[in-house]
């Protein structure tokens, strides 16, 4: 592993245990909203990253879900969700990761994502194949929608859960089955390691789905990544293993 690899994978276990440690147990919660909750332990879990990852690069910048860390004269940027799947984690659902990507002049070039539940760690580089728990992984070979699992995310503005639900209905009578986990980094995860075919969301974050986009990359899946059309600021992805013709996947909303 290169040293930007090795220090995303240390920052990622790291925080792993301090949430693996809290969970199941009382936690702060800083803004509650209707459909989403921000925990302290989120602004933890994220300090945590940033110093160990500041300390060996100091000139680094990082952009993430709980604040920023700005230095316009470096190219390389750090990009993390300290807890991708907040809500699975307030109420006990263990289904939730650490996601830490790198990127250089904007492109991606190290990716590591944590579930600390199952101590899986995914982690690829550019060029490279993608490995969870040392061992290569690559996207499933089925060819057909009919044969595939694919998950939906959706988050709850009218206009998202209207786009999303029409997606899920389509897919939910043509595909082997269909699913929502909560975890936008951990679908893209579960589709660079096959157990996924496919994964979509019409309004995600970039810190959401960094990591991820290169596993899918270097596990030899495609994306299509786009600003949303819901909602502004945000992202449309599409991550699927490649073989599967893009259309049956998204004939209701292109």
């Amino acid at each position: 592993m290169n040293q930007y690899l090795e220090a995303a994978t240390r920052a990622a276990r790291a925080a792993g245990a301090l949430v693996r440690e809290n969970f199941g147990r009382p936690l702060k919660v800083d803004l509650e909203e209707a459909h989403d909750i921000k925990l302290e332990l989120d602004v933890r879990a994220q300090e945590l990253i940033t110093r160990l990852l500041l300390e060996e690069f100091p000139n680094h910048s990082i952009l993430g879900e709980e604040g920023d860390v700005e230095n316009t004269s470096t190219e390389f940027e750090w990009v993390i969700d300290p807890i991708d799947g907040t809500v699975n984690y307030f109420y006990g659902i263990p289904h939730f990761c650490i996601s830490i990507a790198l990127r250089e002049k904007g492109e991606l070039i190290v990716g590591v994502i944590y579930d600390p539940m199952r101590d899986e760690l995914w982690r690829a580089e550019r060029g490279g194949k993608a490995y969870l728990n040392g061992r290569t992984i690559e996207v499933s070979r089925y060819t057909d929608v009919s044969q595939s699992i694919v998950s939906v995310g959706m988050s709850k503005t009218l206009a998202e859960v209207e786009v999303g639900l029409s997606i899920f209905q389509d897919l939910l009578v043509r595909a082997r089955k269909c699913r929502m986990m909560g975890s936008a980094a951990l679908d893209l995860a579960y589709v660079a390691t096959g157990r996924f075919d496919a994964y979509i969301e019409r309004s995600v974050n970039w810190w959401d789905i960094a990591a991820g986009v290169l596993l899918v990359q270097c596990a030899g899946g495609q994306l299509a990544i786009a600003p949303s059309a819901v909602q502004q600021g945000k992202l449309s992805v599409i991550a699927w293993n490649g073989k599967i013709d893009r259309v049956q996947l998204t004939r209701v909303y292109p």
